[in-house]
Order: C-alpha cells, then structure tokens, then sequence
C-alpha cells in the first residue's frame, strides 16, 4: 500500500519549536549600535561656554568615530550579541583590554557626559546627595577643588569621575577611555579632560575649562544616579 503525504495545515517555514525559537533569538546579533541624540540643543551651552562647533567636532565627530569603530569590530562576532556594558566589561579583559575596548568605553563615557551637563545646568546639588557630599568632603566647595585636581593632574587624556563604591562617594580619575565600571565602581559625574573636549573654546587652558564644568553640570541627573 502506497504511503500518502498527510498535510497538517501547518505553514512551510513556521515548524520551530517555542524553545529552538528562544534560543535563535538570543544567538542573533543585536541591532549596530547607534549614536544617541545630545540631551540638549547642539547650541544650547554656547551661553554658558561650550559652543555649537564643539559639539559639531567632540559629538558629531570624535563620538560617532567611536561607535562607527566598535560596530566594525564587533560585526560579525559573538560580541554583537552584547550589550554596552556587556562589551566593555568583555573587552576589558582582566585588566588586559583588547582593541574593541577603547571604542566600546569612549562610546559609553561620552554618552554619560553629555546627560552630566544641562542648558540650565550649575548651582548646587540637594537632598540626600548634598548631604553625602558635605559628609565625604567636608563641602561642595571642598569636592570641586578635589575632583577639578583630578581633572587637572590628569596627565594627557582621560577622564574625572565622582562614584560610588563600597557605599561611599569617592573621586578617580582614569587615563584614555577607562570607566570605573571596570573596577565595580558606580559613576555619578564625570568631566572629559581630552583635549578635543576643550580646545576650540579654551585653547589650553584646562583649568578654566574645568572651572566653567560647574556652571553646566545637571546636578537633578546625578542625583538621579546616586538613588537609583
């Protein structure tokens, strides 16, 4: 007796399994990373010192460079799979990095910045912040003179950051693309002291351009941070 083909109705091509389905979407890769938007008009600060051209050059420039580069180096590799802060923990490599490392940290560390200032940024911070910030360092004055030397004793690039860690406020400083998520570290503010950062609107004078930081810094997003 002849065998006949019994058709189930079912659609060619929809025969996976719930779980073979799962497990296809997590093996796919995730969407290219995206350059985000600035949290502000690309002119916005230009009152308070930071100009539109360097917007145009640090964030239309320096940071698309680095996402474009990590989406290059990660394509086609597990990698793609991760998130952000998956990558750079990865990348990280034990205190080894490799190359996907910088791309991957400056894309982050830019994006933190950027949401660390604000067009009606400066004043003081409040509530449970402040307080912890007079306890840590005596005062807010106190913090800004520590964190600017930081900033300004940071030989070549890098970056100033007030964290988190062991349940306490505290101030690095870390050279080229490094973020203190490497080291377990909660940042709360960070202030880039590359000199592309600053040099169209303040040549080479760091210091002023880390004494016109505090008239900019969004002190609601760092609290924000610091209680979530």
């Amino acid at each position: 007796m002849s065998q006949k083909l019994v058709m189930t109705g079912r659609p060619l091509g929809l025969t996976t399994r719930p779980c073979q389905q799962r497990r296809a979407a997590r093996m796919a890769p995730r969407a290219a990373h995206e350059l985000p938007p600035l949290p502000f008009p690309i002119d916005s600060l230009e009152s308070k010192g930071m100009s539109k051209e360097t917007f145009e050059f640090h964030w239309g420039k320096h940071h698309r460079a680095y996402v474009t580069n990590m989406n290059n180096q990660i394509q086609g590799s597990d990698l793609e799979k991760l998130s952000l802060e998956e990558l750079i923990h990865k990348s990280w490599n034990n205190g080894e990095p490799t190359p996907v490392f910088n791309n991957a940290a400056q894309t982050l560390n830019h994006t933190f910045f950027w949401e660390s200032l604000s067009p009606n940024g400066g004043g003081e911070p409040s509530g449970k912040l402040a307080e912890a910030i007079k306890k840590e360092f005596g005062s807010l004055d106190k913090f800004k003179e520590e964190f600017g030397a930081a900033g300004a004793t940071q030989f070549g690039s890098g970056w100033a950051w007030l964290v988190e860690a062991g349940g306490k406020l505290a101030i690095r400083k870390t050279p080229n693309a490094v973020n203190p998520i490497v080291n377990g570290e909660k940042p709360l503010l960070t202030l880039d002291v590359w000199e592309h950062a600053y040099y169209l609107d303040f040549q080479n004078r760091r210091p002023d351009f880390i004494k016109n930081f505090w008239n900019l810094v969004n002190w609601d997003k760092v609290a924000e941070r610091y209680g979530a």
